[in-house]
């Protein structure tokens, strides 16, 4: 059993920066593949960012690629989202989610994970 608690999100300006977090509880947080999704009102829930259990492989969406930054500290048993050069489309509800995942798996789709966080909302104004 994993459990998921994110922070970090808020409200920045188009063009801000931003770093999101999710501390995990659990002794085998190392062996699970991580991912952060965000979702808006009346929309489905979309894959920004994976990465392996070991963090030497990750995975963006395409509206994200170039601007946001995945990594994970295992001995914190914490993921992080760095987001920089933010957009107003960016606004949305930010959920980090894990599932068990071992050697370079990733997951890109919300259907793959057994864990979810509460989300933290991100907000960027224009």
């Amino acid at each position: 059993q994993v459990q998921l608690v994110e922070s970090g999100g808020g409200l920045v300006q188009a063009g801000g920066s931003l770093r999101l977090s999710c501390a995990a509880s659990g002794r085998t947080f190392s062996s699970y593949a991580m991912g952060w999704f965000r979702q808006v009102p009346g929309k489905e829930r979309d894959f920004v960012a994976t990465l392996n259990w070991s963090g030497d492989r990750t995975y963006y969406a395409d509206s994200v690629r170039g601007r946001f930054t995945i990594s994970r500290d295992n001995a914190k048993n914490t993921v992080y989202l760095q987001m920089n050069s933010l957009k107003p489309e960016d606004t949305a509800v930010y959920y980090c989610a894990a599932r068990p995942g071992s050697g370079s798996n990733i997951y890109t789709n919300h259907y793959w994970y057994d864990y979810w966080g509460q989300g933290t909302q991100v907000t960027v104004s224009s």
